[in-house]
């Protein structure tokens, strides 16, 4: 790897199946990325093969570096506190530990896997954050939907629906977030909160907020509203929530994901999962869309809205 270069952490968080994917958003990552930094990409997870461990690893080169981090030993003291539903795996809370995990960073990059990265993500990670402890780009499904800006403001308690991010591109300061004491926090609230619409990701917005650096849309573009993005502005594509291009063929920005998974060894076994993704499974996709929205309504109504009153 090159010496003398500024080093750029960088976290995703896998169970095995991910892994595929996990290959197309480093591909993606790398062949766009400044070759003036060295990128230190650790993967955390509790149970990747060491075949896929060691095709992932093929994408090292004197610029990046790529570290399986297993965290079964970790996560096993509190997993039975761990609230998931629907295709959700405890994986997505790895990211709220990595304050404690990493006492020798400062800042960090986390990326969800489901990603595809067009900018150069150094650009990213220089982002001037203050004192705040993270920065992110507002969630676009919360800014968009009625009920689920209603869920942001009443149940997580953020001053306004706008502030409320998406946590699958998050700039972390965790130095800021150790002096906050944010993990002990996060385990208090476990014990007091059940957060069941955006889970983790409720609990970061209800902790940092006050605490948190907005920033532009182009780094967390989502195929679910997006009539005003232009083409050549994204920086990153996340394919959130159910809207995965190898399930369904027609995700806006779907043509990015397979430029860049043309690229990998998984290309084939991906064209497989696509084709082999049942009506059932599409269905079972699209009614938890409908029962999402459902339950963010359910918890609206157990949470007085005095907002009609505020001048």
């Amino acid at each position: 790897m090159s010496e003398n270069l500024k080093e750029i952490p960088i976290f995703f968080a896998i169970d095995d199946g991910y892994t595929k994917f996990l290959a197309v958003a480093i591909q993606s990552l790398i062949e766009n990325a400044s070759k003036d930094y060295k990128y230190l990409i650790k993967v955390l997870h509790t149970n990747v093969q060491k075949e896929h461990m060691e095709q992932i690893k093929k994408y090292e080169n004197q610029n990046v570096s790529i570290e399986f981090v297993d965290l079964k030993y970790y996560i096993e003291k509190v997993k039975d506190k761990l609230y998931t539903r629907d295709y959700y795996t405890n994986t997505t809370y790895f990211r709220l530990f990595l304050p404690e995990l990493y006492p020798q960073y400062d800042k960090v990059l986390y990326l969800d896997s489901d990603i595809i990265v067009l900018g150069d993500i150094s650009e990213l990670y220089n982002t001037d954050m203050g004192t705040n402890l993270v920065a992110a780009a507002p969630d676009d499904i919360i800014q968009t939907t009625k009920v689920f800006q209603d869920y942001a403001e009443l149940v997580v308690g953020v001053a306004r629906y706008q502030h409320y991010f998406n946590a699958g591109v998050l700039l972390m300061n965790l130095d800021e977030l150790r002096k906050f004491k944010f993990q002990e926090k996060f385990l208090y609230l476990l014990e007091k909160v059940k957060f069941s619409v955006a889970q983790d990701q409720d609990y970061l917005n209800r902790l940092c907020k006050g605490r948190v650096k907005l920033i532009s849309h182009d780094w967390n573009v989502m195929p679910y509203v997006n009539e005003e993005t232009k083409p050549e502005d994204i920086k990153i594509v996340h394919y959130n929530f159910a809207y995965k291009p190898w399930h369904f063929e027609d995700v806006t920005y779907n043509e990015y994901f397979w430029e860049y998974a043309k690229k990998t060894e998984f290309y084939d076994e991906i064209l497989k999962v696509r084709e082999n993704y049942t009506e059932e499974q599409k269905f079972k996709d699209r009614e938890a869309e409908r029962m999402l929205v459902e339950l963010a309504t359910k918890e609206n109504t157990c949470v007085g809205d005095d907002r009609e009153y505020r001048r």
